[in-house]
């Protein structure tokens, strides 16, 4: 296992840069997810880390190594791809070992480091079968175990789970967990999915456009995004966002939708300031007056209901842990919890 450090890096195709001078450090062990939209630059980033990409500029480390201008075969990492990337005349026993084949390693140490594998990952039963004899959960395991019995320092993985439908996506998630904390090796997860690096990750990196926008704890990011992209991208459904002004009627509020929305004293704004108003889902509650909304769409979902409202400013949407009965159309009114505001600036996006 090693630690692995990206230094300012840089990646252009041609005369244009699609990563600006990245910087991360993941600590040995670490299960750090890249997370973004599609065009970030994730995918190009975990790339230049296995070494399928140049590097631009700057320099990549795996231990104490600079690994800028080292093959991929010497970079002692493993690599899991969306598309399982399986030799499909190849039976499973057959797929796990051929990079310890490559290697010439001894057959007794092949076979202990393949079976040790399929245990690990409940494929012992499937060893002598082909790829298209397995279901897509199955096929993923398998490009899993390749990795594993390599016993490489830094484990990759390039959106995995984009292939499998949403019940097995959950249960290769928490399998993809489980696995890194029995065998405690750094890795490296790219997905688009937030709700993935939400579960899964020790430390998420939001990316947008090239660049770093936050990096921190899930429940960091969750609970106090540095900016507005941030604070819509990471959590489900997104943070309600509202442009608002500050108003001073013997005590500090925000004038938005109608109304006067409170916020704790904690944030720097002074009367006439405008701002942008976050406050998550859940932290709408239901009241006899404050925000007047129409009900539009109502999602119960079993263990929450997801509220779509109608307001003249813009939609906004509540999510309510107790069972209410909502008909589309009808007025409600909404209070938002003030200590769970979040208050950004107008112009930077930067949080207050």
């Amino acid at each position: 296992m090693a630690s692995v450090s990206i230094r300012d890096v840089r990646k252009s195709f041609g005369p244009v840069e699609v990563i600006h001078g990245v910087s991360v450090d993941i600590e040995d062990g670490e299960f750090l997810v890249l997370v973004g939209p599609s065009g970030c630059g994730k995918s190009t980033l975990l790339r230049m880390i296995a070494g399928l990409e140049a590097i631009s500029d700057g320099a990549i480390m795996i231990g104490d190594k600079v690994v800028n201008n080292l093959a991929p075969a010497d970079r002692d990492i493993a690599m899991v791809f969306q598309n399982y990337a399986l030799y499909p005349h190849m039976r499973v026993f057959d797929n796990m070992a051929f990079s310890l084949k490559v290697r010439k390693e001894k057959a007794a140490t092949i076979v202990a480091r393949v079976e040790k594998a399929a245990d690990i990952l409940g494929l012992t039963p499937y060893l002598k079968r082909y790829p298209r004899q397995l279901s897509g959960g199955q096929r993923q395991r398998v490009a899993m175990g390749r990795a594993i019995v390599r016993d490489p320092q830094v484990f990759l993985f390039d959106e995995p789970l984009s292939n499998l439908d949403a019940k097995l996506r959950v249960q290769m998630r928490t399998e993809i967990k489980e696995l890194h904390q029995h065998l405690a090796t750094t890795t490296v997860f790219v997905t688009h999915d937030q709700i993935e690096a939400m579960t899964m990750a020790d430390k998420i990196v939001v990316m947008n456009e090239g660049l770093i926008e936050q990096i921190g704890s899930p429940l960091d990011l969750y609970d106090t995004p540095v900016n507005l992209f941030v604070a819509g991208f990471i959590g489900s459904p997104a943070m309600n966002l509202i442009a608002g002004t500050v108003r001073d009627n013997g005590g500090l509020s925000i004038a938005a939708l109608g109304e006067n929305l409170p916020f704790d004293g904690d944030h720097a704004v002074a009367a006439g300031q405008p701002v942008t108003y976050g406050i998550r889902p859940e932290h709408l509650e239901l009241a006899e007056d404050g925000i007047a909304a129409r009900v539009g769409v109502v999602e119960p979902t079993g263990l929450d209901t997801v509220v779509t409202l109608r307001h003249e400013s813009g939609d906004l949407v509540a999510m309510f842990r107790e069972r209410h009965h909502f008909t589309p159309g009808e007025t409600v009114h909404l209070r938002p919890r003030a200590a769970r505001a979040h208050l950004f600036d107008s112009e930077s996006g930067k949080r207050l």
